[in-house]
């Protein structure tokens, strides 16, 4: 039995943010330090009336017309996001019946960030292995933007609005192999948004703003910079080396290195760091940002589309939570 990633698409919101639009509101900053800093000069924004859910089905829909793709044959449903429609019930029901897969379908929600794809693909492996789908459709969609406060200039720049979408089957171009996986909840806190849910859904209406007049509020996300950068540092050089042992391959082995795309600043700090030639080494920033689950499907479309996906590619995806994972796939 093998599972395998067979096609790949994603969507992306009609609203672009440049560079040149966030200087009007931040004048202090210039588009050459943002494009520097970060290596994003423009995001997509999703429209005030535009959901995950909307995005994902965008997504989905684009995938079975790209690729010819009988919807019937869809037997499970994964969606991960961060950015429900509602508590309940599920925003993969809602996708389900949108998109007029059968009723027969499994369907289910997984709430992760930015190792979330890594994550799916494992699901989607084990529902395949298991004998439980054949064909198993990986949805990722974020609306970050909607979390974030407007005079959030340091993570405005950074975050963009996508959803992508994945058949996962039993045949495909590449061959899904041995994962490694890992949690450690103890720094949840620097990257979270605490109001909306049940442990505190009033509003708190606490916002204050630092020495640099940045805002901080338990009603929109808040990410402490430095804290996830030092657990990225420690957790993904761990990771590449857990993925390689447990793939039985060395580092020389990959062909293509595809990470969560974080930001400009701390990709390069990690290829340096692993000692990663930069020809193996894939960036698909600029025109779409960090969009937390969806960045490395993204990147896998991309990449194939440049003719970059070859041999060993080894995926790390890592952020909130703190979650991190890792996967080889073998392109064939």
């Amino acid at each position: 039995m093998t599972a395998f990633i067979k096609h790949i698409s994603y969507y992306l919101p009609e609203k672009i943010l440049t560079n040149e639009d966030l200087i009007k509101e931040f004048p202090e900053w210039t588009v050459e330090k943002i494009a520097s800093k970060v290596g994003v000069n423009r995001r997509h924004i999703a429209a005030d009336n535009e959901t995950a859910a909307d995005m994902a089905v965008k997504a989905a829909t684009k995938l079975f017309a790209e690729h010819d793709i009988d919807r019937q044959t869809i037997d499970f449903l994964l969606f991960c996001t961060q950015s429900p429609d509602y508590f309940l019930p599920t925003s993969a029901a809602l996708i389900q019946d949108r998109l007029g897969l059968s009723a027969a379908c499994g369907a289910i929600d997984y709430n992760l960030g930015c190792s979330g794809y890594v994550y799916g693909l494992s699901l989607a492996k084990g529902l395949i292995y298991g004998g439980i789908a054949k064909n198993v459709l990986l949805v990722t969609a974020e609306t970050y933007s909607k979390h974030l406060h407007p005079k959030d200039k340091g993570n405005r720049t950074i975050f963009g609005d996508a959803a992508s979408a994945t058949l996962v089957s039993s045949e495909g171009f590449a061959e899904i192999g041995n994962f490694s996986l890992g949690t450690d909840g103890h720094g949840a806190e620097n990257l979270i948004v605490k109001t909306g849910a049940i442990r505190q859904k009033p509003a708190l209406n606490d916002i204050v703003y630092d020495e640099n007049n940045n805002p901080k509020s338990s009603d929109f996300l808040f990410m402490d910079g430095g804290e996830i950068f030092n657990f990225t540092a420690d957790a993904v050089p761990v990771l590449v080396e857990k993925v390689l042992n447990i793939n039985q391959l060395k580092q020389e082995d990959i062909d293509l290195f595809v990470f969560h795309q974080a930001n400009k600043y701390m990709m390069n700090y990690l290829r340096k760091l692993i000692d990663i030639e930069k020809d193996r080494f894939y960036i698909y920033l600029e025109n779409v940002g960090n969009t937390v689950s969806s960045t490395i499907p993204i990147a896998l479309y991309e990449a194939r589309k440049e003719d970059k996906m070859k041999g060993n590619v080894l995926l790390a995806g890592f952020g909130v939570g703190y979650s991190w994972g890792g996967v080889i796939l073998k392109v064939s």
